[in-house]
């Protein structure tokens, strides 16, 4: 929906359904996505733990050091994978413009070395930088988010400042600021445009985030902007909860298993 701005969600549904069927949904899962989502874990969830965890240890609070830490985790993310993988992604999703014109698109491989030939380095990683605003945004706000509502749960049941929740209200907490998450969807809609490989004479060259921000605004209006913002809240939602709720039972999974307090913890 962030690529075709004039499709409903039902027309988005069925034009995805054309491209294959049920693997049409499941485009740039291998080996992108799964790259994608193993970093989570190695680099992001990694570096905002630590980075929460000092926070805290300077006197910020959980709100503070929830945005601060996952703030710093989606930089380190972005910088470090996300910017091919959501690059390669894109491109593949995309590339259904030149089967329709009846030719057969190279494999995915192919894709990656004629980009990587032709423009470098910087080919399969156009569009890091707006990948890296909405890493930042997105994990900043969800960390954030997720603490400020843990603290919100913790006065209406009456627990005190610092207590733990249970695995249900850690869910509730995640699943809130996941979705809450949402309200940067216009720089999604700016990374899928500025890697997209859709031909366009009206589109300029050498796009920058500013440049997208105007072409999208331009054709679209607002609406252009946030377009796909409701199937993103709830992929916000399960993101959040995976990283953040199940993050934190992870850890606590590891401290009865080792004996060990994990250092890099609120």
């Amino acid at each position: 929906m962030a690529a075709n701005r004039g499709d409903s969600f039902a027309g988005a549904l069925s034009r995805v359904w054309s491209r294959g069927g049920v693997l049409g949904y499941y485009q740039g899962l291998i080996p992108w996505a799964w790259i994608e989502a193993s970093t989570k874990g190695a680099v992001l969830l990694f570096v905002a733990s630590e980075a929460e965890y000092y926070a805290k240890s300077f006197g910020a609070s959980d709100f503070i050091s929830g945005i601060g830490g996952g703030m710093a985790g989606g930089v380190a993310q972005a910088y470090a994978t996300m910017g091919f993988c959501t690059c390669m992604k894109t491109v593949e999703i995309t590339q259904h413009k030149i089967a329709q014109a009846g030719v057969k698109p190279p494999s995915t491989w192919a894709t990656f070395m004629d980009i990587y030939r032709k423009e470098g380095i910087r080919g399969i990683n156009k569009g890091v930088n707006a990948v890296a605003i909405r890493q930042t945004t997105n994990w900043g706000s969800r960390f954030g988010l997720s603490r400020l509502a843990e603290s919100g749960i913790r006065k209406i049941t009456g627990k005190e400042e610092g207590q733990k929740l249970g695995s249900m209200e850690k869910i509730l907490a995640s699943g809130l600021g996941g979705g809450l998450s949402a309200w940067n969807q216009p720089i999604e809609v700016i990374r899928v445009e500025m890697q997209s490989k859709t031909q366009d004479p009206n589109r300029p060259k050498n796009l920058t985030v500013g440049k997208t921000l105007n072409y999208i605004y331009s054709n679209n209006g607002l609406k252009g902007l946030y377009r796909g913002v409701t199937p993103r809240i709830g992929l916000g939602v399960w993101q959040t909860i995976c990283m953040v709720a199940l993050g934190d039972m992870a850890k606590e999974a590891v401290e009865k298993l080792t004996g060990d307090k994990v250092t890099a913890k609120h």
